[in-house]
């Protein structure tokens, strides 16, 4: 106001008004005189209150009359110029403030004139209005006046008055109002309103109120009065009014001034007593009006419904509901019950959406809500208004579906002035994918045909309306398609929001007081009650109580409305906004009623989200149930019974984003899920990401639904339990568009994120959740039975996600989770499921135990064992997939954790040691991956008591059959385990001797015995023998490769490491380690089976050595065999001492010999082998003088590494082994035990006495031979003869002839064996060659030892020579005459040879070659008989005769023998025998000793010199002559040693040998040339030496008897006769031959008679004269006619031959004397 106050503007307004005045009386200068002196009077009056005043306006105000009285006058003279200078002028004056209520009331009366006289009206309603608002000076009557005066002028005719009219008025009732309110202002402070006593019934004298006050409620009633077409108080002169505007005043006055009525009692019991009757009234007809009941359209009886008013009661309900609720209650209710009446399918559309709108400005406001419930819902006898409101929309929305719109459907696109954003276009620009050939246009519900849009109403969370809004409209609008759907779909929208957010709000405020009253509360929505209980004060918790019992009454009413509307809405919605929206409502609600634990409605909104995730109409029972009942009693299941198919044409306007398989137990075709469905599912996932603490028992439904989508979707689950897109694997490939294929990865992650979020539920919710997924789990299994399709493996999945994220908290949830996927899930028959069951479980171990648990778990030993516990049950189970996870699994334990495992080794160990044989191979491999690893990496880090368990688990693996080099491996393993324990000794025995200790006392105190195995050994020892045992045990095992690798390893580690037991251990090494493994070979090897085994399993061929179980047996007795011999060879100092060696010494024999008496050539050669190796034994007492001292090794004795006494921890650990330390270790507790010499000779005495009987056992020949007589081989009897030697050192003391005798007996046995032809050509390289086998080798030798031995040994020995010759020369004899083997039949090598070409032709029997050995024995006679020669015993025991006998074989065999070199060498041999032998024999000659070897003698050159043998046909020149030399020999021979001294040789010998020579040289001529005679080479040079010899003997001595003379003569005559009848013979046949040859015999013959001619000759010439007889001259000469006949013979070879005869005649060429005789007597 200071604008008009200053001096300047007080200055203008004087001006101005003197304009004002001036102006005025110019203008009725002419016509109204008595206004121009008023006006001039006027001029003066202001300039006189201006001069006179300091104030002013004060003044002016003072004298408002006066100055005002010229335009008074001015407005009476109806002249328009003059009448709107005079309305100007007052209102300037107005403006200023310069009216009295005087002036006032006249100006009212001047313009109510002028109202009257319709002039100037708009100017008048601009005057009234300045006048009302510069000041409050009007009151009373004059303000009513003023109010009445607008009004007339509203109902002109003149449609701008009218309106401007309309807008004064209200202008005019807000001003009224708001003077009272700032009066209320003025007086707050000064003092309190006195209690008003109820209004009485006369309304006008309202004494109690204030002016203003007073006014405004006159007004208020009089509209009231108005409207209800009443009679008015105060606004007296109205003459007409309309109910609208009345309507819309009043509710301006109630929405603006809501205080007004609130803190005067007058005006609420105007509202209660006049405002609400008159609404109600108002409303009836729209109550009573049912549509289609009036057709009449006129200006209406009262009773149709009336939209203009119908619609302004709704706002005045609105805003009445809305401001004086707490005033109105009871009248509230009945506006609200009429409200939801208003939405009844039978009300005009018009009608029913205006109410929808009304109903939508309450959704807005949840406190209202609140109060609706706790007034009228919660009151026992109430009517339920808030349930009912919420049941009206939804019955609204689906009478909407139902009942299709009375309206023209056109009507949609006239709807020009809704507020939706423009007309709603026809589906022309519908991007909407077609279905069935429909377009629909976006967005919109469709429900069963029924097909409305969705329009932009309002902004959420306000309520605009718009047909409230349409106050200019008279007939009721068309409402648009969808406009009444779409604006109640935002009421359940809001109000879902509203009271979701206010009571969460609330819920959250209580919480936090909870917890800022205990701080130290956990709290969570679950448990806030109680903890208010005990620690909140007691007006904090009725508050509580309050506000809960308000809230679950305010869910409970509203949840099954809004659950029935949003489904139906769910269901028609094809916007995915709109979808996005309801399923934001469901899922609000359902946290809500989960928060508020509401189980009923929150399973129920869930189980419409999870339906609206599934293809309709797929039947998940699960969901069919809403009520929590049937839940607790787990009736339901998740088995799909009938899927029905969506086809295209369906109603569905939805677009299928995936096809897929239903999870039901039969397949059942494909099911569709659309972009809704997925769009549900995300909402499904993020109810129970973000509210799984209040799902409690839903969880099952949410997860079985997710179960099924994820089926449906093909989500497969990969590591760690997230699902990832995989391929369905059976029936038809799940189909997915690209639109579903960007959202898989995204909800894969949402399901995941959401079970990684069950690390934030409390224990109880995660209870629920791991129950749910449990139970889930077991109904896939169900489904999985009987079939092998892909089972569902989402539980499972999800278990392992749940436990992984859970781990901080993993004892809770351990049991249930690990028992239900041992129990069930790895046990199921499906292998996926099992696969899964198997995956789920192995990772949560291996989680479990890399979590960084706090403790940890090397402090927390229980928590370790309860992780791995699950680990080792899974051995109870038989499939053999969940074993390979269970061991791969413990790899990956012991890759990562291995060195912390600590207690729970036996566990681990025990998992890979449970693996049976008969659980495949790659099982059985990988367990076995585990055990290596452990043995190469983790033995010193586990407790040593583990130990014994890592070698009972390798030694398991090595008897597993499954696979060879895993058993191989294992023993590997073993002596790797045993170097361990020989390196860390020391400190196993420490840790061991204290556990031991500890248990002793446990087992003390209980009053029990220790048992343990090998239990008096100590501990350390008792380990060492479970190792040798298990090695035993394998050294046993049915594959060959095993037994084999195990008993290297045995003996090896024995052998290595076995200086480290304690010395009394040794004893159970031998008798129950090793005689028991010797025992259980030998049992096995003499019952193994003799087939052919054909192939090594796949194609590996078996050698022909090892083709038979028998035969790969025997490999194992020989390599056990020879372990334990070279074990009492090495360790013969430990063992000697411990008093049953002996008895030990004769069960090793014993052993050997049965091994050796073996029908198998292998063992019985190693037995002899093993034999050999402990008969080098080198005896412990060697100085036999001092036996006293420690025995000498030649090794000085080492000082001692510490004393021992029975098993003490400071036992010596050696590690190098020189027979000194070992000597040393037992040196000191007590002297070492010396055996005597005696016990020594009886320990090689047993040794000759089993040689004896392996000997003569298996050099015996069988009585019957068929295929598989068993036949030792060369080897073997080698081997066995090689020992004697050896054997022979230690007993020659005590051997006499008897044993010579079994020796004999033995090496003749042993060299008459025959070998097999397979074996010949290894054993003899050819027949050519002259080579002993080494059989034949060794036996020489053995002779030539026990020789050697009688030649240095006391006399008593030497009758043993002739026994040794007698053994010789039986060999000798074998070369023409192999020795026989029993019956059988043996072939001679030669004729064996070409049976080599079949390879597997039955092995035949070939008589070796004993030529070779045979010509060795005879050299060896001769050696020895050269030496001993005049030994008494060979004298005595004429072993020259035998020898001579022996030879005279081969000599008389000749060419006939098998070899060539037989005779040659038997002939010289004879012949250096007779050199020595003959002196010998002349010498005993008088003894008679030598008389009966004379006879044999001249046999033996009567044999050999005229032999029946033919020689071969092959013979060379060369050879013959070179054999004729060898007879020339023998001729020399007797002609030096024999004949010379024929005094000492019997006579009969003498003429024996005489005849011999003379047959000599006339042996080559027989009687007639037969065909046997035709390849005979002629002997000359024999015959000439014969010749010779006879001669020389014949005509040089004196003959002694004429017997012998005789036979010379004879001899010559014969010769010579023979000589002429073979040349005549030959004369004749060449001369009848002609040109052709002679036969070439007949050349030979003569040329041999020419030969012998000149023989003669030229023996004749060389005798004495006087010893021929001259008869015999005569017929050499008579040869020489013959012989010159011969000249002419054609053959140069009888040519020269007869030179060579025809040259001697010439000695005869000399004159004749008187002294020649005639030659023929």
């Amino acid at each position: 106001m200071s604008g008009t106050n200053s001096p300047e503007a007080v200055k203008k307004l004087l001006e101005n008004m003197q304009s004002d005045l001036r102006a005025l009386s110019l203008e009725c200068k002419k016509k109204f005189p008595p206004v121009k002196e008023a006006a001039e009077s006027g001029i003066i009056k202001v300039k006189t209150i201006a001069a006179r005043n300091t104030e002013i306006l004060a003044a002016l105000k003072e004298n408002s009359s006066e100055v005002v009285q010229p335009f008074l006058m001015g407005c009476g003279t109806k002249e328009p110029k003059i009448t709107q200078l005079c309305l100007a002028a007052i209102q300037r004056l107005m403006s200023h403030e310069v009216v009295s209520e005087t002036a006032a009331g006249n100006i009212i009366n001047m313009l109510w004139q002028l109202m009257e006289n319709s002039l100037e009206e708009l100017k008048l309603l601009q005057t009234v209005l300045v006048l009302l608002t510069t000041n409050t000076v009007v009151h009373d009557e004059a303000l009513s006046k003023a109010i009445v005066l607008c009004f007339r002028l509203h109902f002109t005719k003149d449609n701008i008055t009218n309106n401007t009219a309309a807008a004064t008025v209200r202008q005019v009732v807000t001003v009224v109002f708001e003077r009272m309110v700032a009066e209320d202002e003025r007086h707050r402070d000064i003092t309190d309103q006195p209690v008003l006593v109820q209004g009485n019934s006369n309304r006008r004298s309202v004494s109690t109120l204030k002016p203003c006050a007073k006014d405004a409620y006159m007004l208020f009633q009089d509209l009231c009065q108005l409207v209800n077409a009443d009679a008015p108080y105060w606004l007296v002169g109205m003459t007409e009014m309309t109910r609208t505007f009345g309507l819309e005043l009043l509710e301006s006055v109630l929405n603006d001034f809501p205080q007004v009525f609130l803190q005067h009692q007058e005006f609420s019991f105007l509202l209660k007593e006049r405002v609400c009757p008159l609404v109600i009234k108002l409303f009836s007809p729209n109550i009573k009006f049912r549509q289609g009941s009036s057709t009449s359209s006129s200006p209406a009886p009262v009773e149709k419904p009336y939209f203009p008013i119908c619609m302004r009661l709704l706002r005045v309900v609105s805003v009445l509901i809305k401001q004086f609720y707490s005033l109105l209650v009871t009248e509230c209710e009945i506006f609200l019950s009429l409200l939801v009446k208003f939405l009844d399918a039978d009300k005009p559309q018009w009608l029913r959406a205006v109410a929808v709108e009304s109903i939508h400005r309450l959704c807005v406001q949840p406190q209202l809500l609140r109060s609706f419930c706790q007034s009228y819902d919660m009151k026992q006898h109430s009517t339920k208004v808030f349930r009912d409101i919420v049941n009206a929309l939804g019955s609204f929305i689906q009478s909407l579906f139902l009942v299709p719109p009375t309206g023209n459907p056109a009507a949609a696109n006239q709807a020009g002035n809704n507020n939706s954003g423009g007309p709603v276009s026809a589906p022309a620009n519908s991007g909407m994918l077609g279905i069935g050939g429909g377009v629909t246009l976006l967005p919109a519900f469709e429900y069963r045909g029924t097909w409305i849009p969705i329009l932009t109403v309002t902004v959420q969370g306000s309520a605009k309306a718009t047909y409230l809004e349409m106050l200019d409209k008279v007939e009721p609008p068309t409402i648009p398609e969808g406009y009444a759907m779409s604006v109640a779909f935002h009421c359940l929208l809001d109000l879902v929001r509203g009271i979701t957010s206010m009571i969460e709000g609330e819920l959250g405020e209580v919480e936090t007081e909870c917890q800022t009253t205990t701080p130290e509360a956990v709290s969570s929505p679950t448990q806030s009650s109680e903890q208010q209980e005990l620690q909140s004060t007691s007006d904090q918790m009725d508050k509580e109580i309050v506000s809960r019992a308000v809230w679950e009454e305010m869910v409970n009413a509203c949840w099954c409305g809004l659950l029935a509307a949003l489904s139906l809405l769910l269901d028609a919605s094809t916007d995915e906004a709109a979808t996005e929206n309801i399923l934001k409502a469901e899922l609000t609600m359902a946290a809500l009623c989960g928060r508020l634990g509401l189980v009923t409605s929150r399973d129920a909104f869930i189980t419409a989200i999870c339906k609206g995730s599934l293809p309709p109409h797929y039947a998940l029972t699960v969901l069919n149930t809403t009520t929590a009942a049937t839940l607790s009693n787990k009736s339901y299941s998740i088995q799909g019974q009938s899927v029905m198919m969506i086809s295209p044409s369906s109603e569905s306007h939805q677009q299928v984003v995936a096809v897929g398989q239903p999870l039901a137990v039969q397949p059942q075709g494909t099911v569709m899920l659309t972009s809704k469905n997925i769009q549900c599912m995300r909402t499904l996932l993020n109810l129970a990401h973000c509210h799984g603490a209040v799902l409690g028992t839903s969880w099952q439904l949410v997860l079985a639904t997710l179960q099924h989508l994820v089926w449906i979707l093909g989500l497969k689950p990969s590591s760690g339990g997230a699902l990832k897109p995989g391929r369905a694997v059976e029936g038809p490939s799940t189909v997915l568009t690209t639109a579903v294929m960007t959202d898989l990865p995204v909800i894969s992650n949402i399901l995941s994120r959401l079970f990684e979020s069950s690390q934030y539920l409390d224990d109880v919710s995660l209870h629920h959740l791991i129950n749910a997924l449990c139970s889930l789990s077991l109904e896939a299994m169900d489904m999985a039975y009987g079939n092998n399709k892909e089972p569902s493996l989402f539980a499972v999945a999800k278990l392992l996600e749940t436990g992984l994220v859970n781990m901080h908290r993993i004892e809770i949830l351990w049991r249930p989770l690990t028992g239900h996927l041992l129990e069930k899930v790895c046990q199921h028959p499906n292998s996926r499921m099992r696969e899964w069951g198997a995956e789920a479980l192995t990772s949560l171990i291996k989680a479990g135990l890399t979590f960084n648990h706090d403790p940890p778990l090397s402090q927390n030993q229980r928590l370790q064992l309860l992780l791995l516990n699950p680990l080792k049950e899974m051995s109870n189970i038989n499939h053999p997939d969940i074993r390979l996870k269970q061991l791969e699994c413990v790899l990956q334990i012991l890759q990562s954790q291995g060195d912390s495992l600590g207690p729970g080794w036996p566990l681990v160990l025990g998992v890979m040691g449970a693996i049976r044989n008969d659980q495949g191979e790659s099982l059985i491999r990988t367990a076995f991956q585990c055990l290596q690893l452990v043995v190469t990496d983790f033995l010193p880090t586990m407790p040593c008591t583990c130990l014994q368990i890592v070698v009972d688990v390798a030694g398991s693996f090595g008897l597993h059959n499954q696979e060879l080099n895993i058993s191989l491996t294992s023993i590997g393993l073993l002596w790797n385990i045993s170097d361990y324990f020989f390196q860390r000794g020391e400190t196993i025995e420490k840790e061991l001797n204290k556990e031991e200790a500890a248990q002793q006392k446990q087992a003390e105190e209980k009053g029990v015995v220790l048992n343990r195995p090998f239990h008096p050994a100590p501990p350390f020892d008792c380990l060492w023998l479970c190792l040798y045992a298990k090695l035993g045990e394998l050294c046993v095992d049915p594959r060959p490769a095993v037994r084999k690798s195990a008993g290297q390893t045995l003996f090896s580690t024995i052998g290595a490491h076995g200086t480290l037991l304690q010395h009394s251990t040794w004893h159970t090494v031998i008798w129950k380690v090793l005689f028991h493994l010797l025992d259980r070979v030998r049992e096995s090897s003499t019952t193994a089976d003799k087939e052919k085994i054909e192939s090594g399993g796949g194609n590996i061929l078996i050698h022909h050595s090892r083709d038979t179980a028998e035969k790969q047996w025997a490999e194992t007795w020989v390599l056990t065999l020879a372990g334990v011999a070279r074990i009492f060879n090495t360790r013969r100092y430990l063992l000697q001492p411990l008093g049953d060696f002996s008895r030990a010494w004769d069960v090793l024999l014993d052993h050997i010999q049965s091994a050796a008496l073996s029908k198998n050539n292998e063992v019985s050669l190693a037995a002899l082998k093993s034999f050999q190796e402990i008969l080098q034994i080198v005896s412990p007492v060697r100085d036999s003088d001092k036996p006293e001292t420690p025995p000498a090794v030649n090794v000085p004795v080492p000082v001692l590494l510490g004393p021992i006494s029975g098993p003490s921890l400071n036992r010596p650990f050696v590690r190098t082994d020189s027979i000194g330390e070992r000597l040393g270790r037992y040196s000191s507790s007590e002297p070492p035990v010396v055996t005597d010499e005696l016990e020594d000779l009886n320990l090689w005495w047993a040794a000759w006495n089993t040689w004896y009987r392996i000997g003569s056992e298996s050099t015996k020949p069988p009585i019957t031979f068929d295929k598989l007589t068993f036949i030792p081989s060369q080897p073997f009897l080698t081997a066995l003869i090689q020992i004697f030697p050896a054997l022979y050192q230690h007993i020659k003391t005590g051997f006499n002839m008897d044993d010579l005798q079994k020796l004999g007996v033995i090496l003749h046995s042993a060299v008459s064996v025959p070998i097999s032809s397979d074996a010949s050509p290894f054993i003899l390289p050819s027949y050519t060659e002259a080579v002993l086998t080494s059989l034949q080798e060794a036996v020489l030798t053995a002779l030539d030892v026990l020789q050697k031995a009688i030649c240095v040994g006391p006399e008593n020995m030497q009758i043993m020579y002739p026994a040794i010759f007698d053994q010789l020369l039986a060999f000798v004899e074998f070369s023409c005459k192999p020795p026989q083997y029993g019956q059988l039949e043996t072939k001679h090598i030669a004729n064996a040879k070409y049976n080599q070409i079949q390879l597997f032709a039955p092995a035949e029997w070939v008589a070796l070659n004993y030529v070779p050995f045979a010509e060795r024995s005879l050299d060896v006679v001769v050696d020895l008989y050269q030496k001993t020669a005049c030994h008494k015993a060979v004298v005595n025991e004429k072993v020259l005769q035998n020898i001579i006998k022996t030879l005279r074989v081969p000599l008389s065999l000749k060419y006939s023998c098998p070899s060539e070199s037989t005779w040659k060498l038997a002939v010289s041999s004879l012949l250096k025998v007779l050199s020595i032998g003959l002196p010998v024999a002349r010498q005993h000659a008088s003894s008679g000793k030598f008389d009966s070897m004379w006879p044999e003698l001249a046999n033996t050159f009567e044999d050999f010199l005229f032999t029946k043998s033919i020689p071969p046909d092959n013979l060379s020149i060369q050879e013959f002559q070179r054999n004729e030399s060898i007879d020339v020999e023998v001729v020399q021979l007797i002609s030096t040693e024999i004949l010379p001294y024929a005094n000492f040789i019997p006579k009969e010998f003498v003429g024996q040998i005489m005849t011999m020579l003379n047959k000599g040289s006339i042996h080559s001529q027989s009687s007639s040339f037969t065909e046997a005679e035709i390849d005979i080479r002629l002997r000359e040079e024999f015959s000439k030496m014969c010749f010779e010899t006879l001669l020389q003997f014949s005509f040089s001595n004196k003959v002694t008897t004429p017997q012998e003379g005789y036979i010379s003569r004879m001899a010559l005559s014969v010769l010579l006769k023979r000589s002429q009848d073979v040349l005549h013979r030959y004369i004749e046949d060449e001369r009848l031959s002609g040109k052709c040859p002679l036969p070439r015999q007949q050349v030979t013959e003569i040329i041999f008679v020419l030969k012998a001619v000149s023989t003669l000759i030229d023996s004749l010439k060389k005798t004495k004269p006087e010893n021929v007889d001259g008869n015999t001259w005569a017929q050499v000469i008579a040869l020489y006619p013959t012989l010159v006949e011969c000249i002419t013979c054609s053959s140069s070879e009888v040519c020269s031959a007869l030179k060579e005869a025809l040259v001697p005649f010439k000695d005869f060429m000399q004159p004749p004397t008187s002294k020649v005789q005639n030659g023929e007597s």
